[in-house]
């Protein structure tokens, strides 16, 4: 595997990781809203990851078995969770039912910092592994000095 293949790779799962850790920012700024735009409580966003190959140029397509476990990440879709809303009793709250139940969103914000730290050595893990490739390519170019 080259090196700008490995850079590739790495910046794959720093765009991916970005965006898994906006779409936790979002389930935690919004952990209390009960009234969206949709109608409803805030719903849960949950990223899914997909994966292809590492290929960008014609040529690497032809030279395909070379390398073909490599592979790069990418956020294929951000999805709304279908879980239900709790209900909880608060009668002086503005969005109450009838029988003083307002319908909050099922976001249970400490499993969110556990994923957000998650997310976040991720990134960091890749954004080191860029940073090792960079060398690697610096030190390789004044071997040839």
């Amino acid at each position: 595997m080259d090196l700008l293949k490995s850079m590739r790779i790495s910046a794959s799962g720093l765009r991916a990781n970005l965006k898994r850790t906006e779409a936790i920012n979002s389930n935690i700024a919004n952990a209390q809203t009960t009234r969206t735009a949709e109608g409803g409580p805030y719903r849960r966003k949950e990223v899914v990851f997909g994966s292809e190959p590492a290929r960008e140029s014609f040529g690497e397509i032809l030279e395909g078995e070379i390398d073909a476990q490599a592979q790069t990440v990418h956020a294929t879709e951000v999805i709304s969770s279908d879980k239900p809303p709790i209900l909880k009793y608060n009668p002086s709250h503005p969005d109450a039912n009838k029988d003083g139940y307002v319908a909050m969103p099922d976001i249970n914000v400490m499993v969110e910092m556990a994923d957000l730290l998650t997310a976040q050595r991720a990134y960091e893990a890749n954004l080191k592994t860029l940073k090792v490739t960079k060398s690697m390519a610096i030190k390789a170019l004044e071997i040839g000095r």
